[in-house]
């Protein structure tokens, strides 16, 4: 197996690293995110395919019968837009989805292409990697807005500061990702929206997938991996800082998520060995 390599940018984030046998669920979140199975140990996801989820989406992957190396990209919905603005398919108020229902099996040659050379780029880890994985990332953005991602008018959908939203979620999102640092309530965050926390939860699994203390925990778990990435900050400093006063809560809800302690993803997003 080889080490994890991690690349966390502003509007997209690469991970090249190993899931375990045992089924792994990965919760919704704000990005588009691909999952490429660079050799895959579970039953119906072949070597090379790809899976396809749209934002806010949580997806449950099957346990397999070993190890499995995937390539993880994230890609902020605002990468897309720009880059749909640039080819002149985006008009305000639009909206961006995968076309086939997510998350999606993609079994496309010239995406395998794109994302083997991503992951080749970051297991060999020679000069420049980096900038090549995001020309990469920007090549990738351009062919999935060509042949996997429909551009139409929405009235339920908008753009907000945290990314594409159905309207009716919008202000609990916001008010999610503003106070992710501390204990939120069910009411509290319903509240937000100005429903009742019955109406609120059910809205929000209907859409999303996934109850609301999912997606928060998701968002503080996103957080944390961008703190440990971009800051000198301690792990316990990190914790607090997305509402987790205990390190080893912090850890195992941490590793749970992302497959890998926060020492050990900092040392592969810093390009550091872990010596831990």
């Amino acid at each position: 197996m080889s080490e994890p390599r991690i690349i966390i940018e502003p509007q997209f984030s690469v991970e090249r690293r190993s899931l375990e046998r045992r089924a792994c669920s990965l919760p919704p979140q704000p990005d588009f995110l691909l999952v490429h199975f660079i050799e895959s140990q579970i039953e119906g996801l072949s070597t090379g395919s790809s899976l396809l989820v749209n934002p806010h989406q949580t997806m449950q992957l099957p346990s397999g019968r070993g190890r499995s190396e995937v390539l993880l990209v994230r890609l902020a919905p605002q990468l897309l837009i720009e880059t749909a603005t640039r080819l002149r398919l985006y008009r305000t108020g639009a909206n961006l989805l995968f076309r086939q229902p997510a998350p999606s099996l993609a079994i496309d040659q010239r995406l395998r292409t794109a994302l083997e050379a991503m992951s080749s780029e970051m297991a060999g880890g020679a000069a420049g990697w980096r900038e090549i994985v995001g020309s990469l990332i920007n090549q990738l953005a351009v062919y999935l807005l060509r042949e996997h991602i429909n551009v139409q008018r929405s009235d339920e959908i908008e753009l907000s500061r945290v990314g594409i939203v159905d309207r009716r979620l919008r202000r609990a999102i916001e008010f999610m990702h503003d106070n992710c640092g501390r204990e939120l309530s069910l009411a509290e965050i319903a509240a937000s929206a100005y429903l009742s926390a019955f109406h609120f939860a059910r809205l929000f699994k209907k859409i999303t997938g996934a109850p609301p203390h999912a997606y928060l925990a998701a968002l503080r778990v996103e957080r944390a991996r961008r703190l440990l990435a971009e800051t000198d900050l301690s792990i316990t400093e990190v914790g607090a800082r997305v509402g987790y006063a205990s390190q080893s809560h912090f850890t195992k809800v941490f590793r749970e998520a992302t497959g890998l302690t926060p020492r050990a993803f900092r040392a592969a997003a810093l390009g550091t060995p872990d010596i831990s």
